[in-house]
């Protein structure tokens, strides 16, 4: 899998180490900013302490005037 991850950095032109870990910090962040529940996150990465899901909250600058309310999607 690392073998393919790296790979396929090297054909994006992407110069920084990136490794299966990568794609999951990836992962996490983006669920997180597209608004997923903390304790359903913590639930898809295996993390057995919150306390280690939050450590992704650390790395996204949410701008609050951006979020949506699921209300906004409903044709009224």
């Amino acid at each position: 899998m690392q073998k393919a991850v790296k790979t396929a950095a090297r054909k994006a032109g992407i110069d920084k180490r990136v490794t299966c870990y990568t794609l999951r910090h990836s992962f996490a962040t983006t669920m997180l900013v597209n608004g997923i529940n903390i304790r359903m996150l913590q639930k898809l990465m295996g993390h057995a302490d919150v306390k280690t899901t939050e450590l992704y909250t650390q790395v996204i600058n949410k701008d609050i005037s951006r979020l949506t309310s699921p209300l906004d999607g409903l044709d009224l």
